[in-house]
């Protein structure tokens, strides 16, 4: 089912979100949801604090990325992640957000990431991430951080974006 998405404003996006256990109720169910309504919405990344919901779960899926999926598994369950570490150059990328409709911005991020989570079936992983993948999982990371794209800008780029900020969060 399409749920609706949080809106920049809202105080769901700024709060460290809690980890949860196998008996969280329903937990597939809303996964299935947050697929239902990532791909509604167009998006390749979301976070359960995006629906309202204040738990450690984020979702991507960067296929659209690459030409050749099937050398690729780029959609994935992330599941209590904790960035583990940061790497490399710093990348600036074009970054938008679900919850920030009709803005994006150019955003720096490391160029690898190493993080432990669980996935869906609550299989534990220790991986390495890079190019856009390893980009998409920080941006959802400081989701559940209750951190937001928009955090990372210069002051000037702030300044010059937040009359629509302001609109969005109204």
């Amino acid at each position: 089912m399409v749920l609706p998405v949080v809106a920049y404003g809202h105080p769901v996006l700024r709060k460290k979100t809690l980890e949860i256990d196998k008996d969280y109720p329903d937990l597939d169910s809303f996964i299935n949801d947050m697929w239902e309504t990532m791909y509604y919405s167009n998006g390749i990344g979301m976070a359960a604090n995006q629906m309202n919901r204040s738990i450690r779960i984020f979702i991507v899926n960067a296929s659209s990325y690459y030409d050749n999926i099937e050398s690729k598994n780029l959609k994935k369950v992330f599941i209590n992640p904790e960035v583990i570490y940061k790497q490399g150059e710093k990348i600036l990328q074009n970054e938008g957000c679900l919850s920030i409709p009709g803005i994006t911005e150019d955003v720096e991020r490391y160029e690898q990431v190493r993080i432990n989570y669980y996935d869906q079936d609550w299989n534990f992983h220790d991986k390495w991430y890079d190019g856009i993948m390893g980009h998409i999982i920080q941006h959802e990371y400081d989701h559940l951080e209750g951190v937001l794209f928009t955090d990372k800008l210069s002051p000037l780029r702030k300044t010059m974006i937040s009359k629509r900020l302001s609109n969005i969060s109204k």
